[in-house]
């Protein structure tokens, strides 16, 4: 027993958010980045409290930035100072935020696909342009389509960013200290600012993460309690600049909807959350020989590498499907939902991610979908 095996498959049923109603009941979720786990109960008394005490007005302070400061000081040996953060309402809109602060209309971003979909998404609504540098074959930074993808970007003297994520969504790839610096050798060479979402940071199962604003003086990094402790609905960000980068020109804008009840729960999570996330950690690690023992037995010629981080698992099933898109195959002849390879950019064609964040019994019935729609 996990604690993914904790909530039974009708309680999580009775849950109203995305994950158990985009779907109709006869679907399997296993897509959206929602874990099936009960909150913390440090966060569920934080929260309580708050709202049996009436605290639920405008936020203000830094006692969210404190306590994540304290938090990766202890997970991660990273100094940060709070005094030098800033707060915004989510991650992703934090990137747009920083991606108009450190470039103009119509300047590139590099992003490395497959990657997560929403980098697309928000960086062209913020009015700027993508450009790709693929992860190589074996799924990690490949730095000569990088170097090629930032002279892409600065052609002309234009300003550009460099949009990371570590770890990496959908593989779960850590990217090393080594990596991380030879990409600060090539930004510099170019002049890109590199900006990393890091909101899986806490989700680390095997090996070091390196933050990217402790590796690389003038970078961003922007990070979130809401993935690792289950807080989608109650979301809140920090953005922590390098000793070098500076965000005094980030518009007091960029910070007005910080949810108040979202910060308690967020402070609650990264002050004493640290014995709940080993425990999700724990399960992961076990959710991970499960599934890997399920596809060897069940679907063998299915393709993946178990991640060093997050809670995805990023499946090449390609060698049992002649389609581009076989979550769409999964989910009309196996009930299963799963986010389509597609949708993450170049290099997804034939693969999808899997939330791997669930019970034992129903990460068995999704194998035995995937393996009665390709039999």
């Amino acid at each position: 027993m996990t604690i993914f095996d904790r909530v039974p498959l009708d309680d999580l049923r009775e849950r109203t958010s995305a994950k158990w109603r985009r779907y109709p009941a006869d679907v399997l979720p296993l897509w959206v980045a929602e874990m099936d786990v009960p909150v913390a109960d440090v966060v569920q008394r934080a929260v309580h409290d708050a709202l049996g005490r009436g605290d639920t007005g405008y936020h203000q302070g830094t006692a969210l930035a404190e306590a994540f400061a304290g938090f990766a000081q202890q997970r991660w040996g990273w100094v940060v100072d709070p005094a030098r953060t800033r707060l915004v309402p989510d991650v992703m809109q934090g990137v747009a935020e920083v991606v108009r602060l450190v470039t103009s209309p119509g300047d590139a971003v590099v992003v490395n696909p497959p990657v997560y979909p929403p980098f697309t998404t928000f960086v062209e609504n913020a009015g700027r342009r993508v450009e790709h540098a693929p992860l190589g074959a074996d799924g990690r930074l490949d730095l000569a389509a990088l170097e090629a993808a930032f002279t892409r970007a600065t052609a002309g003297g234009a300003r550009a960013a460099y949009l990371v994520c570590q770890p990496h969504n959908p593989t779960g790839t850590l990217h090393s200290a080594a990596e991380l610096a030879a990409v600060g050798e090539l930004a510099a060479a170019h002049g890109v600012q590199v900006v990393s979402d890091e909101i899986h940071a806490p989700l680390v199962l095997e090996g070091k993460f390196v933050p990217v604003a402790s590796a690389l003086p003038g970078a961003i990094s922007l990070h979130s309690a809401s993935k690792a402790f289950n807080l989608a609905g109650l979301r809140a960000a920090v953005v922590v600049p390098g000793p070098e980068a500076d965000l005094g020109a980030l518009p007091r804008l960029a910070s007005d909807g910080v949810s108040h009840v979202a910060a308690i729960a967020q402070i609650a999570a990264y002050r004493d959350g640290g014995p709940y996330l080993d425990e999700v950690l724990d399960g992961l690690r076990a959710n991970l020989a499960t599934l890997s023992g399920l596809l060897a037995e069940r679907v063998p010629a299915v393709a993946w590498e178990p991640p060093a981080a997050t809670y995805f698992a990023w499946l090449d099933l390609r060698p049992v499907t002649d389609g581009d898109d076989p979550a769409r195959e999964l989910l009309r002849r196996g009930r299963l939902a799963v986010n389509p390879g597609p949708s993450f950019g170049p290099g997804g064609a034939g693969h999808v991610r899997l939330n791997v964040a669930a019970s034992t019994e129903v990460l068995t019935e999704a194998v035995r979908r995937i393996a009665a729609t390709y039999a």
